[in-house]
């Protein structure tokens, strides 16, 4: 397989990039937030409808 370019010069474009930290994330991991959604719509709406049913 063909290289695109010598390995002498892989890897100094990054090398040379200043590092910028990071930004504090704004919104909950994927997972975290799926868990919330998934109580406020079925484990709490099941329980609003079986208060519903019951009156």
């Amino acid at each position: 397989m063909p290289s695109h370019g010598s390995l002498t010069k892989a890897g100094k474009v990054r090398n040379a990039t200043p590092k910028i930290p990071a930004k504090p994330r704004k919104n909950l991991p994927p997972r975290r937030r799926n868990w919330r959604n998934y109580r406020r719509r079925i484990l709490h709406a099941e329980a609003a409808a079986t208060r519903r049913r019951r009156r």
